[in-house]
């Protein structure tokens, strides 16, 4: 039998599933929780002050400032929903040379860095994510929504159709293929309408292409996540998709028709390039990455900051936050919020809102996640800071609770609600 390679990292997360896990859930739903907090952020634009939240089970019941007893004193902290990235690849890793080994691995190994990689995503303060392109998505999903593993929701679109010209498909075969992923058990519908930046960002998709693919998955009650740069923004957008993710090349009047037409944008400012160039040797020689495509990423990583100071000059444009994270980059997610706020210019109220209630409507959520307000999951987290005066603060997440549960308390002030639960 073939001995595996776990590090410490694993062993803990193997060790908090099977016993801490449990603690948690009676932490959660066996009694009410009361977090006292004198700022807050609530996720639709308002900053509260001196309140309390009051949790019942795995949902917020009430704001209530005279709620008493408090078990978490969050005080001095800014307490806000837990954040929602809305695009990420939850189990890429690098394989045991360092490589990149992209999403595909079906070895024990590769089941414990997914596992790793949710602990990291969680712990970073995000606690609902979208990840967009892998099968293997669909059972790490289930194992974390069963509470079998700690990590945050993930909703997926399982296998995504690449684009491949007349290759994909007749407008038929793509309305099928969308069904057939639907019965696999995904969320939601990822389509490559355009190449990767690294190889030329041409279409390879058609519009009627395009037309039957997100027309189909709105008959099936799927929304649509459509990897666009350049022309595919329009096509897509044209074709009633969702959600476009990049649009790097995307002219003003591109951005114009995409607010009209209520499709949400997805830019990427700054982390998955600034990833990809820090472990350039991890990815040099695998699958789609060449010297040529560094370099191609390299020139468009400030097309990609005009992007995003375009976007949020562009009236009616709802921009959610994604961070395409790819190995390398879980667990540092909150980063592209400090490029789209740096370098993109972005108001930090926005950000923030892009990660809270913007992406709930964008993922149809709303009456669940993304705010903190009396009905909805108790995803909360604290930062210790203002992220509204230094958005480098999203870099101190010190709480993280979801649904009720709290998986994270290194803040100073805090009072753990039962001695021990603290991981």
């Amino acid at each position: 039998m073939r001995t595996a390679k776990i590090t410490l990292c694993v062993v803990n997360i193997l060790i908090l599933s099977i016993f801490a896990q449990p603690i948690f859930a009676q932490t959660a739903h066996s009694k009410r929780i009361v977090i006292a907090a004198s700022t807050v952020l609530d996720g639709r634009g308002r900053v509260l002050h001196d309140t309390r939240i009051v949790i019942e089970g795995s949902t917020i019941a009430s704001l209530d400032p005279k709620a008493d007893p408090v078990d978490y004193d969050l005080r001095g902290l800014t307490v806000l929903p837990g954040w929602i990235d809305a695009h990420v690849h939850i189990t890429w890793s690098f394989d045991k040379d360092g490589k990149n080994a992209g999403p595909s691995g079906t070895t024990q190994e590769d089941a414990y860095k997914a596992a790793s990689n949710a602990w990291l995503t969680l712990m970073a303060g995000f606690t609902t994510v979208q990840s967009v392109g892998s099968p293997n998505d669909i059972p790490l999903r289930d194992a974390i929504a069963k509470g079998m593993l700690p990590g945050p929701r993930i909703l997926t679109a399982a296998e995504p159709l690449q684009g491949r010209g007349e290759q994909t498909g007749t407008p038929d075969e793509i309305r099928a293929y969308v069904r057939k992923q639907k019965e696999a058990g995904a969320d939601l519908i990822k389509i490559f309408a355009s190449q990767s930046i690294r190889q030329g960002e041409g279409m390879t998709l058609s519009q009627d292409q395009l037309n039957a693919a997100c027309d189909e998955a709105k008959k099936q009650g799927l929304r649509t996540l459509v990897h666009a740069y350049k022309d595919a923004v329009r096509a897509a957008t044209l074709a009633g998709c969702t959600e476009i993710e990049h649009g790097t090349l995307a002219t003003d009047d591109d951005l114009k028709l995409m607010a009209e037409k209520g499709a949400y944008l997805d830019p990427q400012a700054g982390l998955i390039i600034e990833n990809y160039l820090f472990n350039k040797e991890k990815y040099l020689g695998t699958p789609g990455y060449t010297e040529e495509g560094f370099a191609a990423m390299q020139k468009i990583l400030p097309m990609n900051h005009e992007l995003v100071h375009h976007a949020v000059k562009t009236p009616g444009l709802k921009i959610v936050f994604g961070t395409d994270a790819v190995a390398g980059a879980h667990g540092r997610n909150a980063e592209e919020f400090i490029d789209r706020v740096r370098d993109g210019g972005q108001d930090p109220m926005q950000a923030m809102m892009s990660a809270n209630s913007i992406g709930a409507e964008a993922m149809r959520l709303a009456e669940q996640i993304g705010a903190i307000a009396p009905g909805l999951q108790a995803d909360i987290i604290a930062l210790d800071g203002d992220p509204l005066k230094d958005i480098t603060t999203v870099r101190r997440v010190v709480f993280v609770m979801k649904a009720g549960i709290v998986y994270k308390n290194t803040a100073r002030t805090a009072i753990p609600a039962y001695a021990g639960v603290h991981p």
